[in-house]
C-alpha cells in the first residue's frame, strides 16, 4: 500500500497515525488538566472505583507521551517502528487490564461494549498495524 516508486508511506496510514496521535494527546491533556470532568464524562470510568486525581494524572502523562510518540511516528514512519511498538504495548497492556478485570468480575460485563471504542478498538488497531510486514508495507520502509 505504499508508493513503491518513492517508498513513501501510504497516506491513509499516515492519517491514521495522526488521528491516533491527536486523540491520545487530547485524552492525556484532558486527564492532566481536568481530571474530575474526565472521570465523570468518559463512559464506564466511574465503574472502576473512586476518582483519584493523582492516578488520573499519571495515566494522562502516559497517554500524552503516547500521543507525542504517535505524532513522531506519523512524520517519520520509515524509522518509527520501535517507537510505535512501545506505544502499542501501552495500549494493549491497558486493554488486557480491562479484559482481566471484566473476566474476574471487577468490572461489569457491559464493559465489553463500553470499552470497545476507546480501549479495545485502538489496542487492536495498533497491534494490527505494528506487525512488521504490515508496518514495512504501509510505512514505505
Amino acid at each position: 500500500m505504499s508508493d513503491s516508486a518513492t517508498g513513501a508511506a501510504h497516506p491513509l496510514f499516515v492519517a491514521t497515525l495522526r488521528l491516533l496521535a491527536l486523540t491520545s494527546s487530547a485524552n492525556g491533556l484532558w486527564m492532566l488538566l481536568h481530571a474530575w470532568s474526565w472521570f465523570s464524562l468518559i463512559p464506564g470510568v466511574a465503574n472502576t472505583g473512586e476518582a483519584n486525581a493523582h492516578l488520573i494524572h499519571d495515566v494522562g502523562v502516559a497517554y500524552l507521551v503516547c500521543g507525542i510518540g504517535l505524532f513522531w511516528c506519523a512524520y517519520n514512519p520509515r524509522r518509527a517502528h520501535a517507537v510505535f511498538v512501545g506505544v502499542t504495548l501501552f495500549f494493549v497492556g491497558h486493554a488486557l487490564g480491562h479484559v482481566i478485570e471484566i473476566l474476574f468480575g471487577m468490572l461489569p460485563y457491559s464493559h465489553w461494549l463500553i470499552d470497545l471504542p476507546l480501549v479495545f478498538g485502538p489496542a487492536i488497531l495498533l497491534a494490527w498495524l505494528a506487525m512488521p510486514a504490515r508496518w514495512r508495507r504501509l510505512s514505505g520502509g
